[in-house]
């Protein structure tokens, strides 16, 4: 044992347990207040979801998928939904798009200001960032002990799991968006009298919009490989049909499940990474005309002035 080794001991695990005990005794109101509003957002989502006849969902998918990226890709995912009829996995399918959509909300609405606080602090970029990587490095399993300490089991616990988890690409790619904006242009915005809001939502996010568009797609990629995770505490969908089918040692319906998983993770994919390419082109594009009126105006400060004859 370390501890004869050394001769003493370091009780990290009996000061977590205490800390544990202190939330409970006196957050129970915030975390309540915590768990109905999470359970509300996503349960509104799946409701809502439910709520539209499932082939006009199926077909609004399809057209999504091929106006963002293309007639094939539009096949795809027509065989897509094929299949998830065909293995009857369509509600749970829903349950699962449900609770990425609404954990993926949260870790972006979390997450974007921090990684804009971070753009803009060095100090606050060095406090956070072993933060993120102990996020980050942290076993998924780990973050299902206090969610479900804390909030029970169901659906609550699972999206604070995943949305804990699938936060820190959007902190990271959006901190390193803004950092990669040139100071030529933080410096032109200035020189036009920009203010430090202005100068951020004109100049600085506009341009990083591209790292952050990617911070999102891997966001939402990792929201939906916790989800199955998250099962294990009750948060359903199609990873407790994988579940299932592991208890039961059900090769079929495990296969079924992690199927419909597979699917629903190549439309996300596909359509968000879409988003930021065509955020990309524009960006490209500004920059293009930025410099070709730049080129323009050297070019005419270099003539003779009309006055002079």
């Amino acid at each position: 044992m370390a501890e004869h080794i050394l001769g003493f001991e370091i009780p990290i695990g009996d000061w977590v347990e205490s800390g544990v005990d202190w939330v409970q005794d006196n957050l129970t109101g915030v975390l309540d207040g915590i768990s109905d509003g999470l359970s509300l957002l996503i349960d509104s989502f799946e409701d809502g979801l439910l709520a539209v006849p499932p082939l006009l969902l199926a077909l609004v998918i399809v057209a999504i998928a091929w106006w963002r990226v293309g007639w094939r890709f539009g096949l795809f995912a027509l065989a897509a939904m094929v299949l998830i009829f065909g293995m009857g996995i369509w509600k749970e399918t829903v349950s699962t798009l449900a609770l990425v959509i609404g954990s993926s909300l949260v870790a972006l609405a979390i997450g974007i200001p921090i990684g804009i606080s971070m753009a803009r602090s060095d100090t606050a970029q060095a406090i956070l960032r072993p933060i993120l990587d102990l996020m980050q490095t942290m076993p998924p399993f780990v973050y299902l002990i206090p969610a479900a300490i804390f909030f029970g089991l169901g659906k609550v616990p699972g999206s604070i799991a995943t949305l804990i988890f699938a936060m820190p690409p959007a902190v990271r790619l959006t901190n390193l968006g803004i950092r990669q904006v040139s100071q030529e242009q933080v410096e032109a915005g200035q020189a036009f009298g920009c203010t430090d809001r202005q100068l951020l939502f004109k100049v600085q996010l506009p341009l990083a919009m591209p790292s952050i568009m990617a911070g999102i797609n891997q966001t939402i990629m990792l929201a939906l490989s916790m989800v199955v995770i998250a099962s294990m505490i009750g948060a359903g969908g199609l990873g407790n049909t994988v579940l299932t089918g592991i208890q039961r040692l059900n090769v079929g319906l495990g296969f079924e499940g992690g199927l419909g998983v597979v699917l629903l993770a190549i439309l996300l994919d596909r359509i968000t990474q879409s988003f930021g390419r065509s955020r990309e082109r524009t960006t490209r594009s500004r920059r293009r005309i930025s410099l070709f009126h730049r080129f323009k105006q050297v070019v005419n400060s270099g003539k003779p002035g009309k006055a002079g004859g």
